[in-house]
């Protein structure tokens, strides 16, 4: 799975959805990971209930259209991350 660069992660390139502990959720494509944070380029970012969605309906819906880039690069500290998973794997809405 992903792209092989010497020294990146397995999900190098791959379009990522990061969740966090808090309000936010993340997805962007994912440029590295680590012990210490996920590092994503061309990222949208989703604060629960911004704009009357969940974080899961937000997911879903980026699944079905895609996502408009906010910040060109964000580095998410590794505490901060529930979970990492390739967008692809979600079901659209």
């Amino acid at each position: 799975m992903g792209t092989f660069h010497q020294g990146k992660s397995a999900l190098h390139g791959i379009t990522v959805v990061v969740d966090t502990t808090g309000a936010e959720i993340f997805v962007g494509r994912c440029d590295d990971e680590d012990e210490r944070s996920v590092i994503l380029l061309d990222v949208d970012v989703h604060r629960e209930g911004d704009g009357g969605r969940s974080k899961a309906e937000y997911v879903a819906r980026a699944a079905r259209v895609g996502v408009w880039k906010k910040h060109d690069r964000v580095v998410i500290p590794r505490g901060q991350v529930a979970s990492v998973r390739p967008l692809g794997e979600v079901a659209p809405a």
